[in-house]
């Protein structure tokens, strides 16, 4: 049974930073492509970004040159650093392999 959870979710003000944490088990993860999505009040769930097995990554235009996708493939591990957080990237962050399986999320508020 393939779990996803995340960590790392929180409170920010506009510019500050987040590390967003998902750890994964019951999947092979290297031949897993992995992606995080995000969800803000009222709107509907949106890609962030994306990483393939083989490590190529994608960025929602939104979020380019701030953001940035990285995996581990040893310790099971995908992770979302934000940088230069705005109100608008509040939302709950999702944790998504292989366009199929879920985490339950984590909450990124950025607020003054």
């Amino acid at each position: 049974q393939v779990q996803l959870v995340e960590s790392g979710g929180g409170w920010v003000q506009p510019g500050g930073s987040l590390r967003l944490s998902c750890a994964t088990s019951g999947m092979i993860f290297r031949f897993s492509n992995m992606a995080w999505y995000r969800q803000a009040p009222g709107k509907q769930r949106e890609l962030v970004a994306s990483i393939t097995t083989g490590g190529s990554t994608n960025y929602a235009d939104s979020v380019k040159g701030r953001f940035t996708i990285s995996r581990d493939n040893p310790k099971k591990m995908v992770y979302l650093q934000m940088n230069s957080l705005k109100p608008e990237d509040t939302g709950v962050y999702y944790c998504n392999a292989a366009n199929r399986d879920w985490g339950q999320g984590t909450q990124v508020t950025v607020s003054s």
